[in-house]
């Protein structure tokens, strides 16, 4: 089970540009990947991660109680490092942990999926609604997209419902 199509991230890849709508909603990467996104990330936490928050879901009515009850997360003493390594690692911008190199360089062959896979996209994750058909051709074996209307970034907690039908109709017995 996957949420928004195929989740390995195409490091080598990461420089050449996307369409320019999604160049727009990755803003927030690019930002990290400077001196001033560190910067602004370190003294505007709670408010910058808010924002992140309502961006990606928009429609979800717990969204405030979810954050809050979320947001002590963002004061652990490594969270602004780790945050803006994740996202300089992945545009190529800091080297990764050595001792996942070989793990790299195989993910970076973009293995393709061979298991039955229902992938959920959220319809109001702010990233557009086609993220696993973009990615249907990294699906070589039962695939199927359940696609999720209101549903924002947060899938387990906006449809915990749906997120257990799919791993319970993956756990199934087959046919």
């Amino acid at each position: 089970m996957t949420v928004g199509g195929y989740a390995i991230q195409d490091i080598a890849a990461s420089v050449e540009p996307a369409a320019p709508l999604d160049e727009y909603r990755d803003w927030y990467q690019w930002y990290f990947n400077t001196d001033r996104g560190r910067a602004g990330l370190r003294a505007n936490r709670d408010e910058l991660c808010r924002l992140l928050w309502q961006l990606w879901s928009p429609e979800w009515a717990e969204a405030n109680d979810a954050f809050t009850s979320s947001s002590p997360s963002l004061h652990n003493a490594d969270f602004v490092d780790v945050a803006v390594h994740s996202y300089r690692h992945r545009h190529r911008a800091a080297v990764g942990d050595d001792r996942f190199n070989e793990l790299e360089a195989f993910l970076a062959k973009s293995p393709p999926i061979s298991v039955p896979t229902i992938s959920l996209d959220a319809l109001a994750d702010g990233f557009g609604p086609d993220d696993s058909e973009r990615d249907r051709q990294h699906f070589v074996g039962p695939f199927e997209i359940r696609r999720l209307p209101g549903i924002g970034h947060n899938v387990p907690q906006e449809a915990p419902r749906a997120f257990a039908d799919a791993i319970g109709d993956l756990l199934a017995p087959l046919p």
